[in-house]
């Protein structure tokens, strides 16, 4: 019998060994937990297709990022759910509007504790449930939604929130939300770039989340799924522009993507969890398929491997606590 002489197998002897050897580790400060807040309503709504996850009242949002920030966790990320919508999204620049009423709370609420982080789409706010402003023909028109996006900008920085998510894919976002802001006076306010959004099956519990309106697609701006050079490409063309940090969207089915984008960038990088990746997983536990607790921290574990400095995860508290516990023993 041959007996071997290099045996990896002996990093992997022992917990102690294990956690001494590992390359990777999850801590709460790395998770940023999405949060929905709903115009009209005076306590938590349940949302069908993610269980555990709720549209927030304003007392309830500042309960749950309370709750975040005893946690530890980096951050909160809020998307608005109006009661109203028409064809341009008047009401994500409204100041009364649901976000930016939203935003004030919560930033007197934890604004010292965490980063508090606004969404900067119009797809919430549009009677169409597009991203931006519609042609005559029906199309998103480009230029005249990155006006929407600076007006945008300004409401959301002046009502508090610390980063702002430019999520809608339009060309030239970061250049122009970034010169809306340096012009009036927020140059300290952080430009998140939702780089590579890919046009994914994934979002479909998040469209219950914020009640989208949406008809068809947006494979007219999003990423072509198949594509992976483009989104190192729409990475590296927003840290041009000014991205102070730059994400990838879905984080599961797009970890090469991720790889790619934080091989090259000189600024940090992000990926979201999204909703479907949440349902997939929290279907699959609750019909006794997978152990619930060990593929929740396996999956972001894999997302901080491929190369992201931070997540935006619906498990942030969840997992920031169990972080804690184990820490704790």
């Amino acid at each position: 019998m041959i007996t071997p002489v290099i045996r990896p197998r002996r990093l992997r002897s022992t917990p102690a060994l294990r956690r001494l050897a590992s390359e990777t580790r999850l801590h709460p400060a790395d998770l940023v937990l999405p949060m929905f807040i709903r115009e009209g309503t005076t306590e938590p709504l349940p949302i069908r297709s993610m269980p555990g996850v709720v549209q927030h009242s304003i007392d309830s949002a500042r309960r749950a990022a309370a709750d975040a920030a005893a946690a530890g966790i980096g951050g909160v990320m809020l998307f608005g759910v109006p009661e109203k919508r028409d064809a341009i999204g008047s009401g994500a620049t409204d100041p009364d509007g649901i976000l930016n009423v939203g935003t004030r709370a919560l930033v007197a609420e934890v604004g010292d504790a965490l980063v508090v982080q606004t969404d900067l789409c119009l797809d919430e706010f549009t009677d169409h449930g597009h991203c931006g402003v519609l042609s005559v023909d029906g199309s998103v028109d480009n230029d005249t939604t990155l006006e929407r996006y600076r007006e945008m900008a300004l409401v959301q920085a002046a009502s508090g929130s610390k980063l702002l998510g430019l999520s809608g894919m339009m060309d030239g976002q970061v250049a122009a939300v970034r010169d809306a802001l340096d012009r009036s006076g927020f140059v300290d306010t952080v430009v998140l770039a939702y780089s590579a959004k890919y046009a994914s099956a994934f979002y479909g519990p998040f469209r219950d989340a914020v009640e989208s309106t949406l008809e068809g697609d947006r494979r007219s701006y999003q990423l072509d799924p198949a594509n992976r050079r483009e989104g190192v490409r729409e990475a590296q063309l927003d840290i041009d522009e000014g991205a102070d940090i730059v994400m990838v969207k879905p984080a599961g089915s797009y970890l090469d993507v991720l790889a790619d984008v934080a091989a090259m960038s000189s600024v940090p990088v992000w990926a979201y969890q999204v909703s479907g990746e949440y349902a997939m997983i929290e279907a699959a536990a609750a019909n006794g398929w997978i152990d619930r607790k060990r593929a929740v921290a396996e999956s972001i574990l894999s997302i901080r491997r491929a190369g992201a400095d931070a997540v935006l995860t619906y498990w942030a508290v969840e997992l920031a606590t169990w972080l804690n516990e184990r820490d704790a023993r």
